[in-house]
């Protein structure tokens, strides 16, 4: 059974940072796209960043984000610096076999998510 728990979301004021953690298990993950993505109140899921063999990220959160990933430990994580209260959002993390690693309807496995609060 293939499960990706998420972690490391909460509250932080305008220009701190977080540190997302997203733990995969029920098989090997090692080839898959790992993604994040993020929903707002009231808008559709968006793409914030993906790593494959490259990493992919929005120009929303290009600079500012960064996704790793540690295959011995089947995690992913997203540092996300200098936050905005615009990048308020339930954060998920999805992986995919598929192409092209922007889209979300190319992600097979989804977590629950995790929320981050940005305030100003």
């Amino acid at each position: 059974q293939v499960q990706l728990v998420e972690s490391g979301g909460g509250l932080v004021q305008a220009g701190g940072s977080l540190r997302l953690s997203c733990a995969a298990s029920g098989r090997t993950f090692n080839s898959a796209a790992m993604g994040w993505f993020r929903q707002a109140p009231g808008k559709e899921r968006e793409f914030v960043a993906a790593i494959r063999r490259s990493v992919y990220y929005a120009d929303s959160v290009k600079g500012r984000f960064t996704i790793s990933r540690d295959n011995a430990k089947n995690t992913v994580y997203l540092q996300m610096n200098s936050l905005k209260p615009e990048d308020t959002a339930v954060y998920y993390c999805a992986a995919t076999w598929r192409s092209p690693v922007v889209s979300d309807k190319e992600y097979d496995y989804w977590g629950q998510g995790t929320q981050v609060t940005v305030t100003s």
